[in-house]
């Protein structure tokens, strides 16, 4: 039974490698309507990559939720998921972006000839991932709220970025596929997670609604969001996220 919560983490970290071999495999089509506009198809296994770490992220929900059932937490299982969430939530989303900066560099006249080192500051993404999970892992105070944003977030927030550029919804693909929105995207969300920002845990110690005000006004803007929104949903979810814990800064349970 005390291993029941590790063989869920160890589910998340191969959802995580699965992302990583969907999001490489190449196939998008890249075409030039009358030398004006690039239409970009992007692969479906991108697609994939992404459902795999929504899955990862479902699956490092239940580890905790198991642990805490079986009450099977340990140290080992505390570092093993951290191990789990940088493949998952680091290194995969980090792909994803290598993949979206690859293709906006493939869109420019010259691009395909882009020096690989263009593409090496999307690596910043999965190197804050494992600075803050090693660093949650030494800080006590983080239990019910958080300082920097959590890496499943990050991942969950990159993983829609694909399904938003592969709908195109409002026509945002133009924007996703902008080299210079990748690396401030990129840049935004590693300081994100490195960060000292106040954040306010999910975990609900009591149902109480004014205790967890801001938890439960997250929960109706995703539900609302998700209704109206689509996959846009997840971008502006994040971003209420942020804004209600600093409005709500001193409520960090």
């Amino acid at each position: 039974m005390k291993q029941i919560p590790n063989i869920f983490t160890l589910l998340n970290l191969v959802f995580g490698s699965m992302a990583i071999v969907f999001i490489l495999q190449t196939g998008e089509g890249i075409v030039n309507h009358n030398g004006e506009e690039w239409k970009v198809y992007l692969p479906e296994k991108i697609w994939w990559g992404s459902v795999c770490i929504g899955i990862a992220a479902l699956v490092d929900f239940l580890d905790g939720f198991v642990a805490r059932l079986f009450k099977a937490t340990s140290e080992m299982g505390k570092q093993l998921d951290s191990l789990a969430d940088v493949v998952s939530f680091g290194v995969a989303p980090g792909m994803i972006f290598y993949q979206l900066l690859r293709i906006a560099y493939a869109t420019e006249v010259g691009g395909m000839e882009a020096p690989i080192l263009l593409l090496v500051p999307v690596f910043l993404l999965p190197m804050a991932a494992a600075w803050r999970l090693a660093r949650f892992n030494i800080d006590p105070s983080q239990a019910y709220g958080f300082k920097g944003m959590p890496t499943p977030a990050v991942g969950l927030f990159v993983a829609s970025l694909s399904f938003i550029a592969l709908h195109n919804y409002l026509d945002i693909q133009s924007v996703l596929l902008n080299k210079w929105v990748i690396y401030a995207l990129v840049l935004l969300l590693s300081w994100l997670m490195v960060s000292d920002l106040p954040l306010f845990g999910l975990k609900f110690r009591d149902y109480g609604f004014r205790s967890n005000l801001p938890k439960w006004i997250l929960l109706a803007v995703a539900v609302i969001a998700g209704l109206f929104l689509q996959w846009l949903a997840v971008p502006m979810v994040f971003v209420a996220y942020i804004g209600l814990s600093l409005a709500f800064k001193n409520r960090t349970s």
